[in-house]
Formats: structure tokens, C-alpha cells, sequence
């Protein structure tokens, strides 16, 4: 999805270009004042031409690249000891695959937001661009083709958002506006450098708001565009008709790296707030609940009865965190936070980042069919490096027997979810890799025309049938009834995998 690095040597096409000219007079006023922008604004409707406005605002979009230092592994010399290795030493080494440094480069874009040189750019356009490359220089240029060394003020990971600063006077510059006031089928203008080719200008309309690609973390939330965005485009802004800077392009979707027609922009009211603190040189600090949550689409809704997009469900629990000492419990659906919905506009894991660490937060709460209230006092968000490493691999190694003599191998009643299971014995957990704090019943088998055959496979272990415990194929054929007897077609599995997060997965109940 990400589109931050184009390892190219493309040269910049094209003959000179005339240089900005920069009239010293103060006060010096945003590119995009209103009374700048109020001449260059098409008329109402389908604009004759963007022209105008592009010529306002274009001198304010800027190229950044980066040079980077990277260590490559050597290739063995093939012909080493033989008379040929010196024939071939060059090409392939001869320090015996021993690493080698080589020179990169990345492309993207980037906007001014002030006279005096501070830049805005996606986090991803200057960060290094594979492991063990470091960014030795940044590069700033201008329209005029001015160049300029950037300093670094701050980055945000999290947010895919960075802050540079060049040493110069008089720029031309735009202000971050209103991105809440974008309306699906608004115009809007994408300005940036794809591909190293210069300053280029593509036009299309908002298609979407709230929208989400279902990355992890508290920012999954852009405005979809039809706009051309290709590589090289990140970190450029888009414009609405007032000459608003109402989104960073960040991301495209597409399955050959090109354009086709669904680009993603940073929302310009979420970058703002980030981008002030970092000026201020302040640290960047989120709220954090420490548990993992699934969104409940109409599959959970049949499972647990609660209404579609309405809550998200806790699927795990960091131990000792601060979910964990409020009484937080697996399986518990949090519908509002502070008495703020949560829907996939305004999710649990972005309600609870926006909260200052510290603080105390109301989450109401459906637990096993019944409202229930938590109050939980909010930590401090780790890095995205530390959340990393919290999640764990998964391992598919299998220890179940194949048989079922003697072995508690045991069929779940007929007709019911089509699944075979075992009590989770602890040589069981440690051939699947399953931490040892673990309990329930192991899949053994599973009939692919069940949907719990597309969804679950051997070596699952089912913990939870609609948040009561399972510890053997009995206790599972009894919560399946359970739902029946209350007219569900689905029940809530909580499924381990590996060394993974548990999380819930909804399943059909076969007639």
C-alpha cells in the first residue's frame, strides 16, 4: 500500500523553468489566503479549468529525496581459488560475501507550511528505506529548482507524519484547513513529484471519508480520492476548491504499483495537531488500553446479537496493562468510550489514542448480553517498534494424534459447527507452539464444506463458545445448542493460533 520509495536514477525531464519571483513585501501572506485565492477559485460546478488555482498554490509543493547508505551482503565468488577468480572478482566480491555499502535514493513530495522554510511530509518519504540503510541528507527543492538541506525537526511513525525545516526566507507557503467539511464528490486538486518528474498536477474528487484499509492502529482512518497518486506522490498535499490543504497523500491501492484511480490522503484536522506539537519540539504521546480488538461486522452481530458496526469486541488482554487492572475482560464488546459511539467512523483504538495518557476514561460495556461499566485509567502508548514486539509469531508445527483411541479425540455432535477437537494437552500446546497459560480443545479435523472448515484449521484451539469457556468437545456441543435453543445461526469462537493473539471468529452453525 505504501508508496514511499522509488530506488531510481530517473533524470527530471523537461527545459528550465522560470524562477519564482518572491516579492520581499510584509507582511507576507499564506499562498492560500481567501483574498488570494477568492480570483483563482473556478466558478460553482464543473470548474472550466484549475489553472489558476494550481498557479496560487503549486510554488508552496516541493521535491524531497533522501540519500542513503546501505550494507549489501556480497555474492560468494563462485570462482574463488581457481584462475578465474580474479577474472571475476570484481563483479561478485572479493571479500568473500563479506557486506558492502552502496548509495540509495528516495523520492516523495512535501508542502511549506510557513515563510521561514518548515516542511510537511509523510514520515515514510525520509525514514530509511530497507534494514541497515541509514538517511545520511535530505534534500528540499523548490519549483525554481532551488535546492536546499533539510534538518529534521520530528517524526511520528504512528501517524505517518514528519516535520522539516530549511534555512531560508520568504517562501512560499499554505495553511492545513478543515478536512471535516470534505463531502463525498467534492473537487479536489493532488499536487506533488511522482516519480522524480517534476511538479505534477492531477485533479478528481473525494470518494470517500472515514475510509479505512485496515492497518493496525489508531490512524487507519483517510480520504479516498480517484485523483491520480502514484509513486514519488507522498507527502504532497490535496486541495479543495479553496485552495484548503485537506489531506496529506500518503498510500495508494493498486496491484501492479501504479495508479488506479483509489489514493489515500492523511485527513488535514488529525495532521494538524500533530504537526503543531511537533513545531513546538513537544513529544508525541497517545493513550493505550494494551488489548487487541476485532470490529463487529454482520458475522459477530449474528454470533453475539449486538447491532453491526456498534462496538468492537476485546479479543485479548496485555497482561498488567492498563486494560487488564480496570477488569477489562476477553470478550467484553465496548460500545462507547466517554459516552462517544464506537463505529468504524470513530474507532476504540483512535477514541482511546486521542485520550491523554494519565486520564480516566468511562467504556460502556456489553458483557455475556448485559450493559456493564469500566472505568480504566489510560497509559501511554508504546512505539510502533514495541508493539511489534509484543505480538508474537505463530508456529504451525502439529503434535495432534491422528487417531482416536485413547487419545481424547472426540466428534462434536452431528450437524452442528462440523469440527473434530481434543482437549489442548500440554505436549499438545508445545508442538503448536501455544503458550502454556492456554486452555481448551485443539481442532483435529475439520469438514471444509462447514464454515468452520474455511475459517478454522487443525491445530486451532477454541478457548471461548460465546464467552463461556470450552475445555472439551462436550462443553463446545453444549454452546452450540445453546445458541440454537436461543435462535442464532452463528456462534463466537475465541481461536489461538500459534504464538498469535487470540482472536474471535464468528462461525455458522450447520443445519
Amino acid at each position: 500500500m505504501r508508496n514511499a520509495y522509488t530506488l531510481t536514477g530517473a533524470l527530471l525531464l523537461g527545459g528550465a523553468t522560470a524562477a519564482l519571483a518572491l516579492q520581499p513585501a510584509p507582511p507576507q501572506t499564506a499562498q492560500n489566503d481567501p483574498g488570494q485565492i477568492a480570483s483563482a477559485v473556478p466558478r460553482a460546478g464543473a470548474p472550466a479549468s484549475f489553472a489558476d488555482l494550481v498557479a496560487k498554490l503549486q510554488p508552496a509543493v516541493v521535491n524531497i529525496s533522501t540519500t542513503q547508505r546501505v550494507q549489501v551482503q556480497q555474492q560468494q565468488n563462485p570462482f574463488a581459488g581457481t584462475p578465474f577468480g580474479e577474472l571475476f572478482g570484481q563483479q561478485f566480491g572479493q571479500g568473500g560475501g563479506a557486506p558492502a555499502t552502496r548509495e540509495a535514493q528516495s523520492l516523495g513530495s512535501g508542502f511549506i507550511i510557513s515563510a521561514d522554510g518548515y516542511v510537511v511530509t509523510n514520515n515514510h518519504v525520509i525514514a530509511a528505506g530497507t534494514r541497515g540503510a541509514t538517511v545520511e541528507s535530505i534534500t528540499v527543492t523548490l519549483q525554481d529548482r532551488k535546492e536546499y538541506k533539510a534538518r529534521l525537526i520530528g517524526r511520528d511513525p504512528t501517524s505517518d507524519l514528519a516535520l522539516l525545516k530549511i534555512d531560508a526566507t520568504n517562501l512560499p507557503f499554505v495553511r492545513l484547513g478543515d478536512s471535516t467539511r470534505a463531502r463525498v464528490g467534492d473537487w479536489v486538486v493532488a499536487i506533488g513529484q511522482p516519480f522524480g518528474l517534476g511538479g505534477t498536477v492531477t485533479a478528481g474528487i473525494v470518494s470517500a471519508v472515514h475510509r479505512q484499509t485496515g492497518q493496525p492502529g489508531p490512524f487507519d482512518t483517510f480520504i479516498q480520492t480517484d485523483a491520480a497518486i502514484n509513486q514519488g506522490n507522498s507527502g504532497g498535499p490535496m486541495f479543495n476548491m479553496a485552495g484548503d490543504v485537506i489531506g496529506i497523500n500518503s498510500q495508494i491501492f493498486s496491484q501492479s504499483g501504479g495508479n488506479i484511480g483509489i489514493g489515500f490522503a492523511i485527513p488535514a484536522t488529525e495532521a494538524k495537531p500533530i504537526i503543531d506539537k511537533l513545531r513546538a519540539g513537544q513529544k508525541i504521546q497517545r493513550g493505550y488500553l494494551g488489548v487487541g480488538i476485532q470490529r463487529l461486522n454482520e458475522d459477530f452481530a449474528a454470533a453475539t446479537g449486538v447491532s453491526k458496526d456498534q462496538g468492537e469486541i476485546i479479543g485479548s488482554i496485555e497482561p498488567g496493562g492498563p486494560a487488564s487492572r480496570s477488569g477489562l475482560r476477553v470478550g467484553d464488546i465496548v460500545t462507547k468510550v466517554n459516552g462517544k459511539q464506537v463505529n468504524p467512523d470513530q474507532t476504540l483504538s483512535s477514541l482511546v489514542a486521542n485520550t491523554a495518557p494519565g486520564s480516566t476514561v468511562r467504556l460502556d460495556v456489553i458483557r455475556e448480553n448485559k450493559p456493564v461499566a469500566v472505568t480504566a485509567t489510560v497509559g501511554t502508548r508504546p512505539s510502533e517498534d514495541q508493539l511489534a514486539a509484543l505480538q508474537g509469531g505463530g508456529d504451525d508445527g502439529d503434535g495432534i494424534p491422528d487417531d482416536d483411541s485413547g487419545s481424547g479425540t472426540a466428534q462434536t455432535a452431528p450437524g452442528s459447527l462440523g469440527l473434530s477437537v481434543q482437549p489442548l494437552t500440554p505436549q499438545i500446546a508445545r508442538s503448536l507452539g501455544v503458550d502454556s497459560t492456554i486452555q481448551g480443545v485443539v481442532v483435529a479435523q475439520a469438514d471444509p464444506s462447514s464454515d468452520a472448515g474455511q475459517k478454522l484449521k487443525r491445530g486451532d484451539v477454541i478457548q471461548s463458545i460465546n464467552s463461556v469457556p470450552v475445555r472439551t468437545a462436550a462443553d463446545l456441543a453444549r454452546g452450540v445448542a445453546s445458541a440454537k435453543a436461543a435462535g442464532r445461526a452463528q456462534v463466537l469462537l475465541l481461536v489461538s493460533r500459534g504464538r498469535g493473539n487470540a482472536i474471535f471468529v464468528p462461525v455458522k452453525i450447520k443445519n
